[in-house]
C-alpha cells in the first residue's frame, strides 16, 4: 500500500453517500482531505478524477478500491 486512507465522516441521503476522506500519498509525502460522493454506484470528486487528482495513480486507484469496498459499492 502506497497510501493511507481514512474515512472521517459520511452522510447517506437517498441513493447518495457524501464522504469526508483524508488520504496520505506516501510517494508525494503529502496529506489530502476532500469530500467525495457516491451517486448510486459511481464515485465522484477531484481527488479520484483521472485528470484532476493530485494523487499518484497508484494511490488514486487504491483510494477508489478502498472506498468502493468500504461502502459496498
Amino acid at each position: 500500500m502506497k497510501c493511507h486512507i481514512t474515512v472521517t465522516d459520511f452522510v447517506e441521503k437517498n441513493t447518495a453517500i457524501y464522504v469526508q476522506v483524508t488520504v496520505y500519498d506516501e510517494q508525494k509525502n503529502q496529506w489530502y482531505q476532500e469530500e467525495l460522493r457516491f451517486l448510486d454506484e459511481r464515485l465522484y470528486g477531484d481527488l479520484v478524477h483521472v485528470k484532476k487528482s493530485p494523487l499518484t495513480e497508484q494511490c488514486r486507484l487504491e483510494t477508489i478500491t478502498y472506498l468502493k469496498k468500504y461502502f459496498n459499492r
